[in-house]
């Protein structure tokens, strides 16, 4: 493996703008791929998250881009990625050691307007970036011709996967010329993978920089016993980020996007800097609160699983698992956002008595135990008054209604004098209420000779006649 980036063929604007960005030995993943890719051979790369997977395309295809032009609606390369974030991180690369080239650029994304991107597409761009969706929007539109394209890149294959984008990927690969060059990038490798490249590959050479599906060892993990109920989870979540060490940021993930928002309301009411950010937020939200993060603006990031794929924030020092994954594969994700280029992490998985059954699957696939840590002790949850106000006690029709604990005395009293009331013997018992008074009043003042006296005077109202049994004299024991 070359100790430094000038060892490995790469042009000297790339190897100027590597250096220019504070970078001088390439990682694992970039040492063994760049070489192939610069000889123009189809590659799998599979490798775990935060290992420089983003770099090991992107360098060489700008030094193999520097000769040639882009005709209009006809891009040179195609980057697909299965979310906006990915994609925009992608570019993002490509401005930072694209800065010696003048290769043009187009990010074809949803939530983007189309007046902009046909723009730069009329004009011709040498890289396309795209998420499948948008890009066959731009297809069907008339936009985009993509019989001139040289390099294909497949980015992050088994989260495509797993977000259904399978259909889109032939779809695309279906207008492709046959004579390209194909690279696939992904963190874990399973059999859907494997039949992706022998549809889309030829003769692929595979470069594997660790183990399916391992975590960093620089990831401090560990496990957390927290209650079911929602707000005695968020109790312990906030108790563990007080008492993190070292915490400076930290992504929480969650598993619906509802219970985002939810929880990060919540730790705002609580005093904590938390932003939200979920796959139904409009891209400006998502953007300004992803930049926010980035930025050092906010501390705390409550994620879906959008954010859990790709997103190169080095500093991250913590990550909370709010919800137990239910996919293992996106455990490793998750907790690949910290312990990223060397730096030191932790990750924190609260896992409730429900989860053990996500909790094997995860320990199956990363083939390591996790320690349990104590759950810091839960205190009432403040917030319940606040995120759930208190309802008045309605009792229903027919049935009684669970009181809250501050009426026990009072339930206590009344079921005593209940209690009271039927030992009495039954000459004792009350008059008629008020509302057997009133529907009395309700009655017609006609009667019929089975009415009597003793109904006017009866327990029970004045409804009908009193049953011939109900008039028998109760002998009461002395």
């Amino acid at each position: 493996m070359s100790d430094d980036f000038s060892g490995l063929g790469l042009s000297t604007k790339v190897t100027d703008a590597v250096s220019a960005a504070g970078y001088t030995k390439p990682t694992e993943i970039q040492a063994q791929a760049i070489p192939h890719l610069l000889n123009k051979k189809d590659l799998i790369g599979i490798a775990q998250t935060g290992t420089g997977k983003t770099a090991s395309f992107v360098l060489p295809m700008l030094t193999l881009l520097e000769n040639g032009r882009a005709r209009a609606r006809m891009p040179r390369t195609l980057i697909l990625e299965p979310t906006r974030e990915l994609a925009a991180q992608v570019a993002e690369n490509f401005e930072k050691y694209g800065k010696n080239h003048r290769i043009t650029m187009a990010l074809i994304i949803g939530g983007v307007s189309f007046e902009d991107q046909n723009k730069k597409l009329d004009r011709g761009v040498d890289v396309l970036i795209a998420t499948p969706g948008r890009l066959l929007d731009q297809i069907d539109r008339g936009k985009i011709m993509l019989n001139g394209v040289e390099i294909l890149v497949i980015d992050e294959a088994d989260r495509m996967l797993d977000m259904g984008f399978i259909d889109d990927i032939e779809k695309i690969c279906s207008r492709l010329p046959p004579r390209r060059q194909t690279m696939l990038f992904s963190a874990t490798m399973d059999g859907q993978i494997e039949k992706l490249t022998k549809k889309f590959l030829k003769d692929p050479v595979h470069v594997q920089v660790s183990r399916t599906a391992s975590t960093a060892d620089t990831i401090d993990q560990k496990l957390v016993k927290v209650s079911s109920k929602p707000e005695d989870k968020r109790s312990s979540l906030r108790d563990l980020i007080r008492g993190a060490e070292g915490l400076t940021n930290a992504i929480i993930f969650c598993n619906r996007k509802r219970d985002v928002a939810t929880l990060a309301r919540s730790l705002e009411r609580h005093g904590f800097s938390a932003g939200a950010l979920h796959g139904d937020m409009d891209q400006k939200s998502r953007t300004e609160t992803l930049d926010a993060f980035k930025n050092n603006r906010l501390t705390l990031l409550v994620a879906s699983d959008v954010a859990a794929r790709g997103l190169d924030i080095p500093a991250v020092s913590h990550v909370f698992n709010f919800d137990v994954p239910v996919h293992a594969e996106d455990y490793v994700h998750r907790i690949g956002r910290t312990g990223r280029a060397g730096r030191l992490g932790v990750a924190y998985t609260l896992v409730a008595p429900a989860d053990s059954k996500h909790l094997e699957a995860i320990l199956k696939l990363i083939q390591k135990p996790i320690d349990w840590l104590e759950a810091p002790a839960v205190a009432v949850p403040e917030e319940t008054a606040e995120e759930r106000p208190a309802r008045p006690t309605r009792t229903r029709r027919g049935g009684a209604r669970t009181r809250p604990a501050a009426a026990k005395e009072t339930v206590q009293t009344e079921e005593a004098a209940l209690q009271e009331v039927a030992e009495k013997p039954l000459e004792e018992t009350p008059q008629p209420s008020k509302r057997s008074q009133r529907q009395r009043s309700r009655r017609p003042l006609e009667t019929t000779e089975n009415d009597s006296s003793e109904s006017s005077n009866s327990p029970f109202g004045n409804d009908g006649p009193i049953p011939a049994f109900l008039l028998r004299p109760v002998r009461i024991a002395s």
